[in-house]
């Protein structure tokens, strides 16, 4: 990597052993990987160098919960998950999609089934079969991967025996964002990219819980599951699972909505989805007798006590009749923004598109490739990160391995 990035060799090339590498990887995770494997078939020499001390490590992380490889749905709907960037992956998860991804999974000897949400897991709900079996064939294949070394924005890199520079014929990036520090991916290559041109979206949680500064009488809830609720910006509404949390309100039910949440629009609560408005106030205008108002909405809308908390956190000093029934199906929320961005599981920003081209070569540095989530793009949990990381790898190392310079 020569040019702009040179700034970031802080030793002069006579001091710190040089090396001659063929086509260079950064970063170890899914979509680095991928790269690799796409280059060494192309009879690239792949060296992949990662910081951490192993790699893949927020692939094992994704595991611990099943492993959600892809998802099964119509294609069209599948790429629509992505939203504003939906169009500019499109030729990428065409390439590495929903059957190709399972395809590459089966290849590597796992066993996958399908859930009844359609989400794709492996048999074994383990990421680390796949990822030994994958390490293996990249060995096979020639793949040589070097831990702890640490990428400085240019040639240089700090490794276990001291500075070293690498001169790649050409490169691939596959950095990360910037959630989950500890895993790796802290977005320090921001600066040394930046500085050499190339245009940034700043990071933007994304798949996150929502921040709320509860009242002392929360705390009775914490870790309780909200179940049977719905959730809604504007016309995006989600049924997913929430949980009240020390920290705010945590689950997949919120991460569609966190792009809107983001901009601060308007968050509302339905704790009975399925009953129409009509029949929630016909409902509570039944006479109480001496019920108390918890007990009365207990009973004539079956609320467990995490709802009846929600209502009474959001809604307080409860209304009577027809306003009683309007903010049980339509209870504002009030949150200070998503949690923050080292809390999330992914996030947007990042390398803007007008800054690579179709290869997803970046314009800045001829020959330097990006992939993953160094892209500005987003999308909701269930499949879609890990496939589009996959995609976006494969896409970048396919071209990479055309590049001659």
């Amino acid at each position: 990597m020569s040019g702009p990035l040179e700034a970031g060799a802080a030793k002069a090339e006579d001091d710190v052993q040089t090396e001659e590498t063929d086509a260079l990887v950064v970063g170890g995770g899914p979509a680095g990987l991928m790269a690799a494997e796409a280059l060494s078939a192309a009879g690239r020499a792949a060296t992949v160098v990662e910081a951490m001390p192993s790699v893949g490590r927020k692939f094992l992380m994704a595991g611990k919960s099943g492993l959600n490889l892809t998802r099964e749905e119509a294609p069209d709907k599948f790429v629509a998950r992505y939203g504003a960037a939906a169009e500019r992956l499109r030729p990428m998860l065409e390439s590495l999609g929903q059957a190709e991804v399972q395809e590459w999974a089966w290849s590597l000897g796992q066993e996958l089934f399908t859930g009844s949400t359609g989400r794709v897991f492996p048999s074994t709900m383990k990421a680390s079969p796949l990822l030994r079996a994958w390490l293996g064939r990249l060995a096979e294949r020639g793949v040589e991967i070097r831990t702890r070394w640490r990428w400085t924005g240019g040639d240089l890199f700090l490794t276990p025996d001291g500075p070293r520079l690498l001169r790649p014929r050409v490169t691939v990036l596959a950095l990360g964002g910037a959630s989950w520090r500890r895993l790796g991916s802290d977005g320090a290559w921001t600066g040394p990219l930046g500085a050499a041109g190339v245009p940034l979206a700043p990071f933007r949680p994304a798949n996150v819980g929502l921040a709320v500064d509860w009242s002392p009488h929360m705390a009775l809830h914490f870790g309780a599951p909200v179940k049977g609720v719905a959730l809604s910006v504007g016309a995006t509404r989600s049924r997913g699972e929430i949980a009240i949390s020390r920290r705010g309100l945590e689950g997949g039910g919120i991460y569609p909505l966190i792009p809107a949440i983001r901009d601060g629009a308007p968050l509302t609560l339905d704790l009975c989805p399925d009953v129409p408005p009509a029949v929630v106030a016909q409902r509570l205008d039944r006479p109480r007798g001496k019920a108390t108002l918890s007990t009365h909405l207990r009973k004539a809308l079956r609320l467990d006590p995490a709802q009846l908390a929600l209502l009474r956190e959001f809604g307080r000093p409860l209304p009577e009749g027809a306003a009683l029934a309007t903010l049980v199906k339509a209870l504002p929320v009030r949150y200070a923004g998503p949690r923050p961005l080292d809390e999330a599981i992914s996030v947007a920003g990042g390398v803007m598109w007008e800054g690579v081209d179709p290869a997803l070569m970046l314009g800045a540095l001829p020959g330097v490739f990006v992939a993953g989530e160094m892209l500005d793009w987003e999308a909701p949990t269930g499949g879609y990160l890990l496939t589009a990381c996959l995609a976006t790898g494969l896409w970048a190392g396919v071209h990479a391995a055309r590049w001659t310079g």
